[in-house]
């Protein structure tokens, strides 16, 4: 389990043959094998600490379908983020690493002192995100101000833009999104009657 609020942003050393190479010494520091560590918000397992400050992580194909893990390369920033000790604030949301899906950014607009995102989404997925709920966008933690019917808007402020991924964003640039868990349960209740 993870809260979305990343710790650092990691660079891809290698990609391919099913896995990822990523230097993080932070992520890396107290990683042991068998770990789960956040990387742009999906959940991926530790296969290899060399020592260096980087660590290896086994990417299956159904993750590199699902998620937009498979357009890395070499020399690309991730958000990482260690998985939430029993002890420690939950400072963003419940964020599992399952991602639902992939989201295109739409628009950007700067502020004074934070950007709105527009994102584009799935409209199944959609239906799922609420105004002033939470969602994960490739890790990272936010509030949602604006949804319609298949996009969405969040305000990143200078924290959000200056330390995650999502501050360098293209119009256009793929980001993995995990919508509120809370809020798949209670569809699935309400779908099954019970």
């Amino acid at each position: 389990m993870f809260t979305g609020i990343v710790e650092e942003v990691g660079v891809v050393l290698a990609s391919g043959d099913g896995g990822l190479r990523i230097r993080g010494p932070l992520a890396a520091s107290d990683a042991g094998h068998g770990d789960s560590i956040a990387v742009s918000g999906v959940c991926l397992t530790v296969t290899d600490l060399p020592g260096d400050g980087s660590f290896a992580v086994d990417v299956m194909p159904e993750t590199l379908r699902r998620t937009a893990l498979g357009g890395l390369r070499t020399g690309d920033p991730v958000n990482l983020e260690r998985s939430l000790r029993a002890d420690a604030r939950l400072g963003g949301h419940v964020v599992q690493g399952h991602v639902d899906g992939v989201g295109t950014v739409l628009s950007r607009h700067p502020g004074e002192r934070w950007d709105t995102v527009r994102v584009g989404l799935d409209r199944e997925l959609a239906r799922f995100v609420a105004e002033k709920g939470a969602i994960t966008v490739s890790g990272v933690s936010l509030t949602v101000t604006a949804v319609g019917d298949d996009w969405f808007e969040v305000g990143l402020i200078p924290t959000t833009l200056a330390e995650t991924t999502l501050g360098t964003l293209a119009v256009g640039a793929p980001v993995n999104l995990e919508v509120d868990v809370l809020a798949k349960y209670v569809a699935r209740l309400l779908e099954t009657g019970r």
